[in-house]
């Protein structure tokens, strides 16, 4: 009996499939070369949009370019729109002869949005605010810092009223102007305070009895309610329960300025305890000076500790309201809505429902890249805001039995648009 000689068994197996490896290759190369022959003489027709610039930030997929294929598009996604400048897309479809086509496309992302900038008609400023120009609201959804400045003839140093225009100017070329009246005054030994550069103006609203708001706006979707923080002092919890309040917005605290510290709201532990005894459902808000994700979701974090051993019936709300001097951020709206999102992507992470807080103006504005609910603020007897909105804080100066503090905002919430735990 001959001895197997396991080496050439070994030898021949590798070789073997070795050449099985090299056929297969060959297979494949002519599969290959089949394929490119074919669309090299495929019949391609694809009619692209005459204009295929793309507004940053907007969403777009591959088919919003294309008007007409001779076939099917099988592959479409979404385009990354966060970058200027020119980008190639490259999609595959079938054509009707069977044949899978690949093609690429070059589109331009551009910026064709002006800055935001102050709205107001009069700014006032004293002889010393040499610096004004920073605290005036301007802002641009791309550029961290445009250009804001003030084209016109006038003396920082001289008390009148000086006629200029402000402009806002970003990288792209875009520009928005606003005529305004620059009034310069000197300022006096009893007032030693800066004030706002902001036009000098008072809500035209009277004080609002709570029980005048609740009987005009109470119905079967409504819940009436208040958001309150310290200014508004000592509360009887159990007369605020009586004049019909059925929710409470309490403020968990504030950050001290831009990088500044989260402090407690001083009344935030005894309001909370006093609206939950009396079974009135409760939210929170947090008012932030957050420029980056990190910082906003460190707040969140914060504001969780605070609240989580409380039973919070009603969102965890993102309040950011740094208008004047919102230059000093050196952040894009965009870069803010991310900002504001990461802090309620968090909150809602924990099992939290959460919502921005802003006016009317300000949503128009700035918030146009967050799709979180919104807890809308518009002094007004019926606002004409025209988005989505769970809540609305219709005055600032509602008058509610039990609480003898400072005015207190008043609120409407929708029941039908918010998920309440009770």
């Amino acid at each position: 009996m001959k001895k197997i000689n396991k080496k050439k068994i070994v030898l021949m197996i590798i070789l073997t499939i070795g050449i099985i490896l090299i056929l297969v290759g060959i297979i494949l190369g002519i599969i290959k070369l089949v394929e490119r022959y074919r669309i090299a003489h495929a019949t391609v027709l694809v009619v692209l949009k005459e204009n295929l610039d793309v507004e940053v930030y907007k969403e777009a997929e591959v088919k919003d370019f294309i008007t007409k294929l001779n076939g099917e598009l099988i592959t479409n996604y979404k385009v990354d729109t966060s970058e200027l400048g020119k980008k190639e897309i490259t999609f595959e479809y079938i054509n009707d002869e069977n044949i899978k086509i690949p093609y690429t496309i070059e589109i331009n992302v551009v910026d064709k949005t002006p800055p935001q900038i102050s709205t107001y008609n009069n700014v006032y400023v004293y002889t010393d605010e040499v610096n004004f120009v920073d605290d005036l609201f301007c802002g641009d959804n791309y550029d961290d810092e445009p250009k804001c400045y003030i084209e016109g003839e006038y003396d920082i140093n001289t008390p009148n009223t000086y006629n200029v225009t402000f402009v806002g100017e970003d990288s792209s070329g875009n520009k928005n102007m606003k005529n305004m009246n620059l009034v310069v005054r000197e300022r006096s030994k009893s007032n030693t305070n800066n004030t706002t550069n902001t036009e000098e103006f008072t809500f035209s609203s009277s004080s609002k009895e709570f029980s005048e708001i609740r009987d005009k706006y109470k119905n079967e979707n409504t819940l009436i309610g208040i958001d309150v923080s310290k200014w508004q002092g000592n509360i009887d919890f159990s007369k605020v329960k009586e004049a019909g309040v059925e929710f409470a917005m309490l403020r968990v605290g504030i950050q001290k300025g831009l990088d500044g510290e989260y402090n407690l709201d001083t009344k935030f532990k005894d309001y909370i305890e006093g609206f939950t005894k009396e079974d009135i459902p409760v939210g929170v808000y947090f008012f932030s000076y957050a420029n980056s994700k990190e910082e906003a979701k460190k707040q969140a974090k914060w504001v969780i500790k605070q609240i989580k051993k409380y039973d919070i019936d009603l969102p965890v709300a993102f309040d950011w309201e740094n208008w004047d001097g919102y230059r000093n951020f050196n952040v894009s709206f965009h870069t803010l809505n991310e900002v504001a999102n990461e802090f309620m992507d968090v909150v809602e992470s924990k099992g939290y429902d959460s919502m921005l807080y802003s006016s009317k103006n300000y949503l128009n504005m700035v918030w146009k890249y967050t799709n979180h609910d919104v807890w809308l603020a518009h002094y007004t007897e019926q606002t004409d805001y025209d988005k989505d909105y769970i809540m609305w804080q219709l005055t600032e100066k509602g008058k509610v039995p039990g609480i003898e503090g400072n005015y207190t905002d008043i609120n409407i919430l929708y029941k039908d648009k918010i998920k309440t735990k009770r």
